[in-house]
């Protein structure tokens, strides 16, 4: 996965590289899904929600440019795999899940695999989490409608924020950078995201048809 999936492609920054080696990807997708696990490609984990594919957890990783001491708070825990990656690259992980299921099942396995610097809160994650802010960076891992506003309000200076920006069907992500109180945007590639829904996302019922998963283009 590692050398075929990801460095092949243009993921260069070997401490992502080597979290993603050591992460047992195949611990955060449903028992009768773990043969493709390490496949290109997202999976579904209930709730509507899918596990991201290897390359997009590694290429958003990447974008962050963690360094040892950052703190990092994340929007949508899901399977809990993106956190346990996040755990190898940060001092603190604080990760928001709306679905209770979703956020009691990443806590166990988090748990069971001794990952002990991740927070996994149930919580609406457009509004992020004021208790624990400012960050280094953000991670939002669902489609918004625009980057939330709270998110950015928590970065520190020199902090960056990650997100998927767009309706149904196609977005891009962007990268936001605090830079002397004021936070600039870079528009990056094409993705197709999961909705964020939430007081800063997307509404629960604006769009049901929506597609429950999630690839880079």
């Amino acid at each position: 996965m590692v050398e075929h999936q990801l460095r092949a492609r243009g993921i260069s920054d070997e401490r992502v590289l080597q979290a993603m080696g050591s992460v047992p990807r195949h611990r955060f997708v449903p028992k009768e899904m773990r043969d493709s696990a390490y496949a290109d490609g997202p999976l579904p984990i209930g709730q509507r929600q899918t596990i991201s594919q290897p390359y997009i957890v590694a290429y958003m990783t990447q974008l962050l440019q963690l360094k040892p001491d950052d703190r990092v708070l994340e929007i949508g825990t899901g399977s809990g795999y993106q956190a346990a990656v996040l755990a190898l690259l940060a001092s603190e992980v604080y990760s928001l899940e709306r679905h209770g299921e979703l956020a009691v099942r990443s806590r166990r396995l988090l748990e069971d695999l001794d990952v002990n610097n991740v927070k996994v809160i149930e919580e609406d994650g457009t509004r992020g989490y004021p208790l624990a802010a400012p960050y280094d960076a953000i991670i939002v891992t669902a489609a918004a409608p625009q980057a939330p506003e709270p998110l950015k309000q928590q970065l520190v200076e020199g902090g960056r924020l990650v997100v998927p920006v767009g309706g149904r069907g196609e977005q891009h992500l962007e990268r936001w950078t605090r830079r002397g109180g004021q936070v600039e945007r870079e528009q990056l590639v094409p993705v197709a995201f999961v909705p964020l829904v939430g007081e800063h996302g997307w509404q629960e019922n604006e769009d049901p048809t929506w597609g429950p998963h999630e690839e880079l283009f």
